[in-house]
C-alpha cells in the first residue's frame, strides 16, 4: 500500500443511520429469492441490498425469514434497514413486479442468457433479479415468467457461484456498469 494511503475511518465513510437510510430514495433494483435455503446466504443478500441502497427483497417459498440469529451473522442489522416481503412462491413475486412495470431477470444459466458484461438493465423502469436455490437454481416455471436471464461468465471447474456472491456481482454490474472491455472481448474461458 502506498505510504500516503490508509483505511477510512467510520466517520469518513459517512454512512447514514438506520432511520435516515430507511427514508432515503432507493435504487430501483431488488432481489427475489426463489427457495434460497441458507440463512447465511439470505443474510448476505440483505447486507448487499443495504450496501447498494436497493429497493428491497422478496423472500419466496421456504427462503428463511428474519429475525433469526444465524441470518444476523451475515446481515449485520440489514434485516432492519432493507424492506422485505414474503411470498408463497417466486412466481407470485415475479407477477407482482411485472404488473408494476418492472423488468424481471432470472440470474440463471439458460440457453439464451445474456452475459452480465453485455447486459443493460433499465433501472428507471425497475429491475428485479431472481436468485435461485443453492442446489437447483431458479425454478424452470419462474424462468419462463421472466423477461430474460442474465449469467455471470465463469471459467473454472464448478458449474456455479454461491448465490450471495452471484447476487452481489450482478447487482454491482446493474448499478455501476461493465468492467473494461465488452462482451466481445471477454476471454473465451469466461462463458
Amino acid at each position: 500500500m502506498p505510504t500516503a494511503d490508509r483505511k477510512l475511518t467510520m466517520e469518513e465513510l459517512g454512512r447514514p443511520d438506520a432511520e435516515t437510510f430507511r427514508a432515503m430514495p432507493k435504487n430501483r433494483l431488488r432481489f427475489i429469492l426463489d427457495d434460497v435455503r441458507s440463512r447465511h446466504n439470505t443474510g448476505s443478500l440483505f447486507r448487499t441490498a443495504d450496501a447498494f441502497a436497493m429497493h428491497g427483497l422478496d423472500l419466496c417459498g421456504f427462503t428463511p425469514l428474519p429475525p433469526h440469529r444465524e441470518m444476523e451473522k451475515t446481515a449485520l442489522g440489514a434485516t432492519l434497514t432493507v424492506p422485505w416481503e414474503h411470498h408463497a412462491s417466486a412466481a407470485e413475486a415475479v407477477r407482482k413486479w411485472k404488473a408494476a412495470g418492472w423488468q424481471v431477470w432470472a440470474v440463471e444459466q439458460t440457453v439464451q442468457a445474456v452475459p452480465v458484461t453485455a447486459w443493460r438493465p433499465d433501472l428507471a423502469k425497475g429491475t428485479a433479479l431472481v436468485l435461485g436455490n443453492e442446489l437447483h437454481g431458479v425454478h424452470e416455471a419462474v424462468v419462463a415468467l421472466c423477461d430474460g436471464a442474465v449469467v455471470v461468465p465463469q471459467g473454472g471447474t464448478k458449474h456455479s457461484l454461491n448465490v450471495s456472491v452471484c447476487g452481489g456481482i450482478v447487482a454491482a454490474m446493474a448499478l455501476f456498469g461493465t468492467f473494461p472491455g465488452s462482451a466481445a472481448t471477454v476471454p473465451h474461458v469466461l462463458r
